[in-house]
């Protein structure tokens, strides 16, 4: 049999365990990717020096440790406690909490980032004695959309940025032109304004809260400096680079070196930070890596691009409109990942064959995978913690009460983040 079936036969089987086993994904990636290596699809050379991108493994766990550090801090509980001080009512008070966790999630890893606003949603309803069902449903989708913004927002943004050789500001502004960051602040402008419309009912008063206090501005200050040096980095080599892997390394090994002798924490809190980290996603990547390079490397990404061209002809809109709408409803159900992977050189054929910037369908593939995620109670991890912690507290969240607000939000942010991109990119 052609190698070239044998690797798509194992990437579907791959794709097939990953969405009934979405716990053990890891397993299943890394499964998938040594047997491509026994069956010579790829050699142990390609797979580890070619296919794995080890400046994007840096970037993610470097920032997951300076984000559990800037939750250590408690610097967002307080700035959401001032939020809410602030607001003249709880419906604007709900809804400023939705968008600073959108803001924080652009630059921290989307779980973490629910994580640390899930208590201050708590405690919020229970002063108000509503339930906080639907408000822990809109951190995560908030958290998810803003994810989108920036290199470090999540993994997704960060295969992107290599495969398209984009730094950490040509996610603001790109050969002149607003780039991926303010389709999703249109996208969040529009949310905030559903959410605002569906939470104005939870009342009009003004609500007292007990305020936190910051324990430390430390990894504040690390994470800005993450932000500075990822731009630094962007501005001199002109994309993702070993650079920039290297800067949130060593930042996240200050972090944790502050941690130890500075804090004077133990190590047992060092482990269990260590441990606490999303180590999963980290072998899956390198899995995912691993899987797609071979995809790649025996023709099967080319043969895919031309199949979908043929579908769309010269109709650029027609093409536009099935990238976002399939990624959408794709990512609802299954991890985008390595979804993405897979077919950002296959939208890149695609602009390419049509005489078109790139950008234009490889911004629609970003943006329909990653806001997919939002449609279902398990199309992204954020959504998966979120129900997690309802369950806790005794609440339930089915498929059903997740869609009213995932589905509407999907289709609203989708939409007016789409329309921006085609106006801004055709």
């Amino acid at each position: 049999m052609e190698i070239k079936w044998i690797v798509l036969g194992l990437a579907v089987i791959m794709y097939a365990l990953i969405v009934i086993f979405p716990g053990k994904k890891s397993f299943s990636a890394l499964g998938a990717a040594a047997l491509t290596i026994i069956l010579g699809a790829v050699s142990p050379r390609e797979a580890l020096g070619e296919f794995i991108n080890w400046t994007v493994l840096m970037i993610f766990v470097g920032s997951l440790v300076i984000a559990d550090l800037f939750i250590y801090s408690r610097v967002p509980a307080v700035i959401a406690d001032s939020i809410v001080d602030h607001s003249p009512n709880v419906g604007l008070a709900i809804v400023a909490i939705l968008i600073m966790t959108g803001l924080i999630s652009a630059f921290v890893e989307n779980v973490a980032t629910v994580l640390v606003m899930a208590p201050i949603a708590l405690a919020l309803c229970t002063k108000l004695k509503i339930d906080p069902s639907y408000f822990m449903v809109g951190l995560a989708v908030m958290a998810n959309l803003q994810g989108t913004a920036t290199l470090v927002g999540d993994p997704p943004s960060m295969i992107f940025a290599d495969y398209a050789h984009y730094g950490f500001n040509d996610f603001f502004v790109f050969a002149g032109k607003p780039s991926i960051f303010f389709a999703i602040q249109i996208g969040m402008i529009a949310g905030a304004v559903f959410f605002y419309g569906f939470f104005v009912k939870s009342g009009r008063d003004k609500v007292a809260i007990e305020q936190e206090k910051v324990l430390t501005l430390v990894p504040t200050v690390l994470l800005i400096c993450m932000i500075v040096g990822l731009a630094v980095a962007s501005f001199i080599y002109g994309g993702i680079s070993l650079l920039s892997g290297i800067i949130v390394m060593i930042l996240g090994i200050v972090g944790l070196l502050w941690y130890k002798y500075i804090r004077r924490e133990s190590n047992e809190k060092i482990l269990a930070l260590l441990k606490g980290l999303d180590w999963d996603t980290v072998f899956f990547l390198i899995g995912i890596f691993v899987v797609v390079g071979a995809v790649s490397s025996v023709g099967l990404l080319n043969d895919f691009a031309m199949f979908l061209s043929r579908i769309v002809g010269n109709n650029v809109f027609l093409g536009f409109f099935l990238i976002v709408g399939v990624s959408t409803l794709i990512s609802g159900f299954v991890d985008n990942v390595p979804y993405i992977i897979v077919m950002l050189p296959v939208a890149a054929k695609m602009a390419e064959d049509l005489s078109l910037k790139p950008e234009l369908y490889m911004f629609a593939l970003l943006i329909g995978s990653c806001m997919g995620g939002n449609l279902t109670p398990f199309g992204a991890s954020a959504n998966v913690v979120s129900v997690g912690i309802l369950r806790k507290q005794g609440l339930a969240m089915n498929f059903g009460r997740w869609l009213k607000i995932g589905l509407p939000f999907t289709l609203i942010t989708t939409a007016v983040t789409s329309i921006f991109i085609w106006f801004v990119w055709r």
